[in-house]
């Protein structure tokens, strides 16, 4: 079925308030979607953005577009068939004030599915609309300078927050607390250079001597500033994915059970037979409101067998990338420690004494105890004994290691990447600078373009699919 044309099928067509505006949208279609969950809602809404958005809803309608920021109550009608949709609340944000940039309409449906995939059909039918792609409306205010990288990738991580202190983080960086750090970071940066430049675009002219040794100490504390933020254990990164604690330890010394306790669920088979866990097995928890993977992994030990052998390796790598490792050994072992589990015995660790039923707890807890683990704790999941210990000690630990502090947390690779490169471009300029004016200058300026990246202001036409795509649709 042909599209409707508003123009030429509605006589009462007009550009509802375009002349009056000044939205500069790089786009001449109109999107929408459903910016609410899917399934059955009491309300649902359905997002248009677009220069045709108020037109649609007229055709909608039949009646003229409320007062911009004002709901009106509303009939929807199909614009070909007159089949009526649903009887909604509608919204008109006119652009540039709206979320987007452009001329927005909001629709609060009844929730029902047949209510929404009606109106959504006869969207879809009108000239000059199409569905929304992932990520579309935060890409298309990011184009209009609505909002920059950091902020729309903070709201893309407000959207996902499972715990409240990724809601805070990513409230925080929505508010817009990375990109004034880098901003700030990037015009003190651009400041020198313009010394830099000057010195060598006029070396005629009468300009202090020495520009580049006098830029020199302020581009060193601004270089130890960027060292020193990217210094932080991973604590952004964590609590956006969330804290890794790996479980590890020889067969049979109570992983999955241990695993089992702190999840309060059968997550993990056990048994008493040898290499029952042959894969990781990961779950969520939320600890104190702070994000945790914890990850189960199959026992470290020699072993000849090839899928026993791919179950150690990948239980090994994890240990590598772990935040925190709960080494596990046995009491009846105690205090004779597990060959394969000395190496991991460091301030990354903490050592979890199993089984403690089958042993004497003054001989297990008087004996001395490794001098690099971070804890140690004492528990017997069978009998539930020291479980609500371990697991205040697990708190304690992850509240210390994320708690937020106050400058803002890296939150992502990408601007961990670009940091370190800013970092490596003023670290050569040091070198360079008193003898070489021009290197000195481009390694001033390409470490400024590495942090413009961070925000947008620069060269990220090639990521932004990535970033975008991870949206969910309607947002």
């Amino acid at each position: 079925m042909d599209k409707l044309n508003l123009k030429n099928d509605c006589p009462s067509y007009k550009p509802i308030g375009r002349e009056d505006t000044s939205v500069t949208s790089l786009h001449d279609d109109t999107i929408f979607a459903l910016s609410s969950g899917a399934g059955t809602a009491g309300v649902a809404v359905v997002r248009l953005s677009g220069p045709r958005a108020f037109a649609a809803l007229e055709a909608l309608t039949g009646k003229a577009v409320p007062e911009a920021r004002y709901a009106a109550l509303r009939l929807l009608r199909d614009p070909e068939s007159s089949a009526r949709l649903d009887e909604a609340l509608v919204l008109a944000f006119k652009g540039p004030a709206s979320f987007t940039g452009e001329d927005v309409v909001e629709l609060h449906l009844h929730g029902g599915r047949a209510v929404v995939m009606g109106v959504l059909d006869a969207l879809d039918r009108i000239d000059g609309l199409r569905p929304a792609e992932a990520g579309e409306y935060s890409r298309r205010a990011f184009e209009n300078n609505k909002l920059d990288l950091t902020e729309a990738e903070g709201l893309n991580d407000l959207i996902h927050a499972q715990t409240a202190a990724q809601r805070e983080q990513a409230l925080r960086q929505m508010d817009g607390a990375l990109r004034e750090l880098y901003e700030d970071w990037r015009s003190r940066l651009v400041g020198h250079l313009a010394h830099l430049e000057a010195d060598i675009d006029f070396p005629d002219e009468d300009l202090p001597e020495g520009v580049a040794s006098a830029v020199k100490p302020n581009i060193a504390s601004l270089c130890a500033e960027i060292t020193q933020h990217l210094v932080d254990g991973r604590r952004g990164e964590a609590l956006r994915e969330g804290y890794r604690i790996v479980i590890m330890g020889e067969p049979n010394a109570g992983k999955s059970t241990l695993l089992n306790a702190l999840a309060k669920s059968d997550v993990a088979i056990v048994s008493d037979e040898e290499g029952t866990t042959r894969d990781v097995i990961e779950i969520q928890l939320d600890l104190g409101g702070f994000p945790v993977r914890l990850i189960d992994t199959a026992g470290v030990r020699e072993s000849t067998g090839a899928i026993e052998q791919e179950g150690i390796r990948r239980a090994l790598k994890r240990a590598e990338e772990a935040d925190l490792r709960l080494v596990l050994v046995r009491a009846d072992d105690w205090p004779i420690l597990p060959t394969a589990m000395e190496k991991w015995l460091d301030e990354k660790a903490m050592l979890v004494i199993t089984q403690t039923d089958r042993a004497d707890m003054f001989h297990v807890k008087h004996d001395k105890l490794p001098g690099k683990v971070i804890d140690v704790a004492y528990v017997s999941a069978k009998k539930s004994h020291g479980l609500d210990d371990l697991f205040k000690r697990l708190e304690d630990h992850v509240r210390d290691a994320m708690a937020p502090r106050e400058a803002p947390s890296l939150t992502r690779v990408r601007h961990r990447r670009a940091l370190e490169e800013a970092v490596e471009h003023l670290t050569r300029f040091d070198q360079n600078a008193g003898f070489d004016a021009v290197l000195a200058a481009e390694d001033v300026r390409m470490a400024a373009r590495a942090l413009g990246r961070i925000t947008g202001r620069v060269g990220v036409e090639d990521i932004l699919d990535v970033i975008f795509s991870d949206f969910c649709i309607g947002k």
